[in-house]
């Protein structure tokens, strides 16, 4: 048994970067409105460590009005080709600007002029405006840089709980859970499958 479940998801995310094809960071976001009522998307992780899991998105999408109106979400990461998924559960916060900014200006140019042209999670008649919006955009800052649009930024994920799942042969599967204590540090224990 490890005593640091970050020092594990460390471990079995590099396997999942040399292994995985496609976007070994993916992992579905849930979310649920302040009625409760859930909703999953996939989103990238683009940090982690022992203060959180990080992730950027429009602050108006559906996934951000929710988070604003309930705090908390659930995270899982599923690598088919390892045989493995990692759940992590816990309340969310907004980064702070300076490392929303950071990020953001480390992003390739048309994705942060997309950010700006995109009215993410709203209706769309036709692709053909969002490809218009683009291009104002595109027009507006041609020559200087894009500034982060004050709509757009990063949550953190405080993990509670993660728990790291195994697939074994007979669906003998195995489950070990880590959950913070009210003082910091890690308990683990076993889960039947």
């Amino acid at each position: 048994m490890a005593d640091n479940p970050f020092t594990l998801f460390d471990s079995w995310f590099a396997e999942a970067q040399d292994s995985e094809l496609n976007d070994p960071n993916a992992m579905a976001l849930a979310t649920a409105d302040a009625q409760g009522r859930p909703s999953v998307r996939m989103v990238l992780l683009k940090g982690h460590g022992p203060d959180g899991f990080v992730f950027y998105t429009n602050l108006e999408s559906r996934k951000g009005v929710e988070l604003a109106a309930n705090p908390h979400a659930s995270l899982l990461f599923h690598w088919k080709s390892l045989r493995r998924q990692i759940r992590i559960e816990g309340p969310l916060a907004v980064v702070p600007n300076d490392v929303a900014d950071a990020y953001f200006a480390s992003r390739a140019r048309d994705s942060q002029i997309g950010a700006w042209a995109s009215d993410q999670s709203r209706p769309l008649d036709r692709r053909g405006t969002f490809i218009k919006h683009f291009e104002q955009y595109e027009h507006e800052y041609k020559g200087r840089d894009v500034p982060r649009p004050r709509h757009w930024s990063g949550f953190c994920l405080t993990p509670e709980r993660i728990e790291f799942w195994q697939d074994r042969e007979y669906r003998l599967h195995e489950r070990r859970l880590f959950q913070r204590n009210p003082e910091g540090d890690w308990s683990e224990g076993l889960l039947f499958p």
